[in-house]
């Protein structure tokens, strides 16, 4: 009996050993899915926040990049718009000018035999002349000069005005059209006859301009002058009107 009890109790034994496997394997087959489980799951918090992270940059970057673009876009129209708008109004400041002192000289009728060889006598003469200026004019606008044609004009015209306020407003303009350094049209003066302009402009008067006038007018004289003598344009304009003299 007592080798039966222990072999029932050996046999018990191995029961209890061998039967709690299976239920073992289970409890850590579950252990594991549900550690595995929550490995995903913290895997996945893991690779999902730096994602957002990520697209939170992307989104940051895109909207910094966005503003940016629209800062520079809206800054540049800004200083288009300014830009055109400045331009627009010495556009207007110099037709307003011009206007009345290049009448004569864009309206000039044809000149003369007479009065084109009069031309090369002086440069008193063809400036006198409203067909001499015309056709000097041109010649000036070859050689990218014609802002000291129009400045004498302007000044010629300035001369004549009366009137206390279109003085002032007319000698403005003049000064933005051709004395400002920020002018595409500024003249060549020296300093002396800048200071005296600028001293003028305080009270401005209708002789505001006469030494830089006459400043220019010498420049034209002695620079400009001489080479339209012997340009085509002249030879070319003389051997016209000559063609068409009744004399000739």
């Amino acid at each position: 009996m007592p080798t039966d009890v222990i072999k029932a109790k050996n046999y018990l034994l191995s029961l209890g050993i061998h039967g709690e496997s299976p239920m073992g394997s289970e409890r850590m087959e579950m252990r594991k899915r549900q550690l595995s489980g929550q490995q995903e799951a913290v895997a996945g918090v893991t690779v999902t926040a730096p994602a957002q992270q990520g697209q939170a940059g992307q989104g940051q970057r895109a909207s910094n990049a966005c503003c940016f673009c629209w800062c520079c876009c809206c800054s540049c129209s800004c200083l288009t718009v300014r830009n055109e708008d400045r331009e627009e109004r010495n556009r207007k400041a110099s037709y307003d000018v011009k206007a009345e002192g290049t009448t004569d000289c864009e309206e000039s009728p044809n000149p003369t035999v007479e009065e084109v060889r009069a031309w090369g006598q002086s440069f008193d003469k063809l400036m006198h002349c409203p067909s001499g200026r015309s056709a000097f004019r041109q010649f000036l606008r070859t050689e990218f000069s014609e802002e000291n044609m129009l400045f004498w004009l302007a000044c010629e015209e300035f001369t004549k005005e009366t009137n206390k306020s279109a003085i002032e407003e007319k000698a403005r303009l003049i000064y933005e059209d051709y004395i400002s350094i920020l002018s595409p049209k500024e003249v060549s003066l020296d300093s002396r006859v800048r200071e005296v302009i600028n001293r003028n402009m305080l009270e401005p008067t209708s002789h505001t301009f006469d030494d830089a006038q006459l400043q220019i007018y010498t420049l034209m004289q002695r620079d400009s002058y001489p080479r339209f003598m012997n340009s085509a344009v002249y030879k070319n304009l003389l051997k016209s009107v000559s063609e068409q003299s009744p004399e000739s």
